[in-house]
């Protein structure tokens, strides 16, 4: 259960709750074992709201966002977004997946055949489907540019991942995240695997980006910094949430 520090209510939780975690519960079966990672986990984040969840190496952080993020399915529990239960399997859920949600991973997981811009465009193919995809190539291509201006990448469009530093592949991956407007962006470890001074860059352009395009955000990290500059803290504790 999600314990609240304070019974008054702060400026976060005066906005509307946007997305409501309840009761998600996830194990793994070890051999002879099983491993509870998550029991009976409650989160809302709301609207505009700048979320970073905490904890030790394999507290189930990232289990817990596969969760959020209907990319796994939990033992028990549920996720709403706006009051509609989300579902986790199937096709319907790779499309509330492909709308709702925009995923920004530590390790980029960008395709390393195709160009920056190309990387960016993909979610939105995906989305659309090849028909109306050629219907709106043009307006979808100029967005995907635009994203990567924001960036800080207007002279890297047509780049491949290889020909691009981390710090790059990362702003990429976050470009992307944003082409289907998502109402949500989860964020898994987005500076761990970037030096201090790059990390810096992408901890700024994601601030930027909640405070200027009022970006929901829901981050797990490591890093005591970037968690220090969201509006909540949570901290994952023997598969259970509380509040820093």
């Amino acid at each position: 259960m999600e314990h609240e520090a304070t019974t008054t209510p702060t400026a976060t939780e005066t906005k509307r709750p946007l997305l409501v975690v309840s009761g998600i519960e996830k194990s793994f079966r070890m051999g002879s074992q099983t491993l509870h990672i998550l029991r009976g986990v409650d989160l809302t984040l709301h609207e505009t709201e700048m979320l970073s969840i905490v904890g030790q190496s394999g507290s189930g952080k990232s289990t817990l966002l596969h969760q959020i993020g209907l990319l796994d399915k939990p033992d028990g529990g549920t996720v709403t977004y706006d009051g509609t239960r989300l579902p986790f399997r199937g096709a319907r859920a790779a499309a509330v997946r492909n709308r709702l949600y925009g995923f920004v991973f530590q390790f980029y997981h960008l395709l390393p055949e195709f160009t920056a811009l190309e990387n960016v465009i993909m979610p939105k193919m995906i989305g659309e489907g090849w028909s109306a995809y050629g219907r709106q190539k043009r307006e979808i291509k100029e967005k995907a540019r635009a994203l990567l201006e924001r960036v800080g990448l207007t002279d890297r469009m047509k780049h491949r991942p290889p020909q691009l530093s981390g710090g790059e592949r990362q702003r990429v991956a976050i470009a992307r995240a944003l082409i289907n407007d998502p109402p949500v962006l989860l964020c898994d470890e987005p500076t761990g695997n970037l030096d201090v001074e790059t990390s810096g860059g992408i901890k700024d352009l994601l601030w930027d980006l909640n405070r200027t395009e009022r970006q929901s955000m829901v981050m797990v990290t490591h890093d005591k910094s970037l968690a220090e500059r969201t509006d909540r803290t949570l901290e994952l504790v023997d598969g259970m949430l509380r509040a820093l």
